[in-house]
């Protein structure tokens, strides 16, 4: 039972993988774009799943392992769907708006397709179940936060759990004695802290919007700026695009595009390198944080799109820190490379990695030790 169909299905599109989780072997792999849109590329995702389907051919998979973002406080772990299960997913849909209701489009598409193969849910949220109530407590009234599910979540857990692994494995250490900072940065970024395989602190909050500097997104704001924008005249639906479609480097340059910024930096754009700046003392202030939170750490990791493939961004993110134990090795950090390596100097007495993530395959390996149990 290895064969996984992976599915990640967003607002307008279907991502998805056929694999073997035990080699990560990939069989075939796509994705269909501009659901419902003019043009598109089906008119739902019904109609995307059945493209899926004629692609797999006979191919049939053991298990349908499903990439959900919100598991809110009751899914913790990888979860065998039901039907109670996915009536409880629509519930929880609340938390996340943006997400959850898409990603149930896929399940309830796919299920229909594959009705006599198990079908598993992992959620992004997962892996920061093991968040202390210190680092996942909004600081608001107790009462209002229990009835409305207000509290740090944190997401990418996937992602954080492929590369923990694969970290360990690097280093030749056992997972439970590392002290790991892990960068995950993409269009979405978010940082964690993570103590023996177990995440403690992380960036993202109640929604993926908390934290880093993101390619649309803000990140860290002073609510009461929500506030005055709202007495200014501005309504929560245009806030709430303001702060997720319309800020971040986007709102700051322009463009939402590291490798655009990046390129108008080095031409000399003064709003760019502006940008950038912003975007790195936000990177520093949370590892600074994590350093404290963990008591130090063994290593620190770079993942995602930006992360495994901006030089400059890993530069300036540990620049200076040689007294924290944290020396770059700057050509080996340079050098362009699709495999995991490490690209700190061999006297630094915390190692600096890149690991390409595969949070498909790690998908894949929870569906499968979900129906396992």
């Amino acid at each position: 039972m290895t064969t996984v169909f992976v599915v990640n299905s967003g607002s307008s599109s279907i991502k998805w993988e056929l694999l073997d989780a035990e080699s990560g072997s990939i069989y075939s792999g796509g994705i269909v774009e501009r659901i419902g849109e003019p043009g598109g590329g089906a008119a739902n995702h019904d109609e995307g799943m059945h493209q899926i389907l004629a692609g797999l051919g006979n191919e049939h998979p053991a298990v349908v392992g499903h990439r959900v973002v919100h598991g809110g406080a009751e899914f913790t772990a990888a979860t065998v769907i039901t039907d109670e299960v996915e009536r409880r997913l629509d519930e929880i849909s609340v938390l996340a708006p943006l997400h959850n209701p898409e990603n149930l489009k896929g399940i309830r598409a796919a299920r229909a397709a594959f009705a006599d193969v198990p079908h598993v849910a992992v959620f992004d949220t997962a892996f920061h179940g093991t968040l202390p109530p210190e680092a996942f407590t909004y600081a608001i009234d107790a009462d209002v936060a229990r009835e409305h599910g207000i509290r740090r979540y944190g997401f990418h857990g996937t992602s954080y759990r492929y590369v923990a692994g694969r970290a360990a494995a690097m280093l030749g250490r056992d997972l439970a004695d590392l002290k790991l900072i892990v960068f995950h940065l993409g269009n979405g970024a978010s940082v964690c802290a993570i103590d023996g395989g177990r995440s403690i602190d992380t960036s993202m909050g109640m929604t993926p919007l908390e934290g880093l500097v993101m390619g649309t997104r803000s990140g860290d704001i002073d609510p009461g700026a929500l506030f005055h924008l709202g007495r200014a005249g501005m309504t929560l639906p245009e806030l709430d695009q303001l702060l997720n479609r319309r800020s971040g480097l986007l709102g700051m340059t322009g463009t939402g595009d590291m490798r655009d910024v990046q390129s108008a930096a080095d031409a000399g754009d003064e709003t760019a390198k502006a940008a950038l700046a912003v975007y790195y003392h936000r990177l520093r202030h949370y590892l600074g944080a994590y350093l404290v939170a963990l008591g130090g750490a063994d290593a620190i990791v770079f993942t995602a799109g930006v992360g495994e493939n901006s030089a400059a961004t890993r530069r300036e993110t540990v620049a200076g820190l040689e007294g924290f134990g944290i020396a770059l090795d700057v050509h080996a950090n340079s050098r362009s490379s699709t495999q995991a390596r490490v690209i700190s100097r061999n006297d630094s007495a915390v190692k600096v990695l890149i690991i390409p993530t595969n949070e498909e395959l790690q998908i894949a390996r929870e569906a499968v030790a979900a129906v396992s149990l």
